[in-house]
């Protein structure tokens, strides 16, 4: 008896700690990108507050799997149940996201560079997780979505030796 309250209690601690883990890894990952990317303090620390989030209520599945509160069919049933919810709701801005994080991951963008897109030209001033803010040569600012843009055609005309580099 007591050595199955031990090994459960272990196997909390090693769930716990290996979802906290994996939040640190990504949470690393996401923010050199973001900073690369010139992302504001504020959006960057949004992101940190999300990701957290979703390993906490990960984690909280996962213990209560393994605590045995439900089985294996009842918590996916219900993730599921609440994962096509989220999707379908938030399906446009999930979409954005993604893109915004792409572009940050893949170093297409950065603040200040020059581009050409859609029509016009002009130079990034600010790259959000869903939009992505370009001041045109009369002075205008076009605010695009970050989905537009990974669907390209894209010119980034001062990044192109960056990007080169990196081929």
């Amino acid at each position: 008896m007591a050595n199955t309250a031990f090994l459960l209690i272990v196997n909390v601690a090693v769930t716990i700690a290996g979802f906290w883990l994996f939040g640190e890894f990504l949470i690393r990952v996401i923010t050199s990108a973001a900073k690369r990317a010139g992302l504001l303090t504020g959006q960057i620390r949004l992101i940190k507050e999300w990701i957290w989030l979703l390993i906490a209520v990960l984690a909280i599945g996962g213990v209560v799997h393994i605590v045995g509160l439900a089985s294996q069919f009842t918590t996916l049933t219900i993730s599921g149940i609440i994962a096509v919810a989220f999707s379908l709701a938030l399906q446009t801005t999930l979409s954005n996201v993604i893109s915004g994080i792409l572009l940050l991951l893949d170093n297409t963008l950065r603040v200040n560079d020059l581009i050409e897109f859609s029509g016009f030209k002009g130079q990034v001033v600010k790259i959000g997780l869903r939009s992505t803010w370009i001041k045109t040569g009369e002075g205008n600012i076009v605010i695009t979505s970050n989905n537009s843009i990974v669907n390209g055609p894209l010119t980034n005309i001062t990044a192109a030796e960056r990007l080169q580099k990196e081929l």
